[in-house]
């Protein structure tokens, strides 16, 4: 019924407004499986070979690769908490639909990247840390703040460094004007979680400035580490407060401590 079972990346994309309008119509939470389908090796990203850097074809096309698998575990979050929350408010759900088709376009956008580089999807492993990061345990609230404000928050960062990255080499006239794109319709993504945290939040009666720092207390020991700088401006214009953006800053001090 849904995509995560079907390998192929690119009948993922083809489908994806299909699965997300089948998806508003479910009345009773989805099983989702353990992970979902791969056409391409999937290993912990420590087995993964060496990067080259971003003054090569390779290793542009590599980043370029990376970022598609984040796309698409991106694209896959969208419709699998579409089918596990059914009864979400239904403004949050339409919102979410729009979102996933446009992290389906960014993964589109990725692949096609990387064959102008005269490579392809599958000359690397992928990794599945972003859908192992969230849980079916979780409540609707848990999951936009893993997916939304972390994991795509600490997106809008690491974007920013590629690009900054890619400013001194070829890539600059070519891909890097794909990672910008991606990275500007990013801000409006994260900013949807922001926006639907807070007033679900409210919905529960939470006070929001109060249950952030508590929920992500409860969160942290599951997430992915991100080390990267926080861009301020990014993360104001994607709807954080300064108590927020303070309080990654201080997670992102504790993760570059030594274990």
């Amino acid at each position: 019924m849904f995509s995560f079972s079907t390998p192929d990346v690119w009948e993922k994309i083809q489908n994806i407004e299909k699965y997300c309008e089948e998806a508003l119509k479910l009345s009773s939470p989805y099983l989702v499986p353990e992970e979902p389908a791969r056409d391409v090796p999937v290993l912990h990203p420590k087995f993964h070979p060496p990067k080259k850097g971003f003054s090569t074809l390779e290793g542009q096309a590599r980043m370029l690769h990376d970022l598609a698998s984040i796309e698409l575990q991106a694209m896959e979050l969208g419709v699998r908490t579409l089918v596990e929350y059914p009864d979400a408010p239904q403004g949050f759900r339409e919102e979410l639909l729009a979102v996933t088709v446009s992290e389906a376009q960014h993964l589109r956008m990725c692949l096609e990247g990387i064959a102008d580089l005269g490579f392809k999807w599958g000359d690397w492993p992928v990794h599945m840390a972003l859908w192992r990061a969230v849980s079916v345990e979780d409540s609707l609230l848990d999951r936009i703040l893993i997916v939304h404000r972390y994991l795509e928050g600490s997106g809008l960062d690491a974007g920013d460094t590629l690009i900054r990255r890619l400013e001194g080499t070829d890539g600059k006239n070519t891909i890097q004007k794909i990672v910008k794109q991606i990275n500007y319709e990013e801000i409006g993504h994260v900013d949807f979680g922001s926006r639907w945290y807070r007033e679900i939040c409210n919905k529960e009666k939470l006070d929001p400035s109060q249950d952030f720092p508590e929920r992500m207390d409860s969160l942290r020991k599951r997430l992915p580490k991100r080390i990267e700088p926080l861009n301020r401006d990014l993360r104001i214009k994607a709807g954080f407060t300064e108590e927020e953006i303070q309080y990654y800053e201080k997670l992102r001090l504790d993760f570059l401590k030594p274990m």
